[in-house]
């Protein structure tokens, strides 16, 4: 079995001191998944049509805007869905957060009961749990159900607007790549030259989020670019029927 460094070396608390001073987990990973998302849908969806079309034509012109085309409606078509399904999602956070309220005011006792409760169910003595209930109540009640119960941060709810803008932006960047590499490459390389580039996005988009994340590099970096090879495989030859059945 190979040894495994550990994760503080000699010094724990300055890396216990670094976990803290990251943050959210939970905010970093939302905004991880959003721009990974955005950039290799971008990457690849433009990718695929761009190639898609050149196995019909290598004409640069239909080629240019079927790509800016598909970028436009890609980035609005992200942006539009990130703002409805936070949006919905922020709706139901701040429902769950008003129906907690409500329960503070109506049955306060009721409502610290249930969450020495939830800390009883952690693990801890009824003794316990309930002092620990008590003084989280004290300093602030609504935050303590809603983290405990509910698994919410009422001090930090996910924005539609910034999700939105940065998935936008994300599918952008990625979509210029392939958009870029297959206009201004010979005719002859448009093809080959945009897969190179597509494929080397993909692996450092892989690489990027699973540092981010902590996950295993190689195998996000593979699951980047087998999905990214197969679609540019599929729209090109569904590109090439075409072409020759319309040609």
């Amino acid at each position: 079995m190979p040894t495994t460094e550990p994760l503080a070396g000699d010094d724990p608390a300055a890396y216990q001191a670094a976990e803290a001073a990251d943050g959210s987990h939970h905010a970093r990973l939302n905004s991880l998944r959003a721009a990974v998302l955005g950039a290799n849908d971008g990457i690849v969806s433009t990718a695929g049509i761009v190639i898609g079309v050149a196995g019909a034509t290598m004409d640069p012109f239909p080629i240019l805007t079927a790509g800016i085309a598909g970028l436009t409606a890609g980035a609005l078509s992200m942006a539009v869905g990130e703002y409805v399904s936070v949006s919905a999602q922020r709706d139901t956070e701040r429902a769950l957060l008003e129906k907690e309220r409500r329960e503070l005011e109506e049955m306060p006792e009721e409502e610290l009961a249930e969450l020495a409760g939830l800390y009883e169910q952690k693990g801890l003595d009824p003794d316990l749990a309930r002092k620990v209930a008590e003084q989280l109540h004290d300093h602030d009640a609504l935050a303590a159900h809603a983290e405990t119960e509910l698994g919410i941060d009422p001090d930090n709810l996910t924005s539609p607007l910034v999700a939105a803008v940065s998935s936008a932006v994300s599918f952008t960047v990625g979509s210029v790549l392939p958009l870029l590499a297959i206009v201004l490459s010979p005719t002859d390389l448009k093809i080959p030259v945009t897969v190179a580039a597509v494929t080397a996005a993909l692996i450092l988009t892989g690489y990027l989020s699973a540092r981010a994340g902590g996950s295993p590099i190689a195998r996000a970096i593979l699951r980047n670019v087998v999905g990214g090879l197969l679609a540019m495989g599929v729209t090109y030859w569904i590109g090439r029927l075409v072409g020759h059945a319309v040609g």
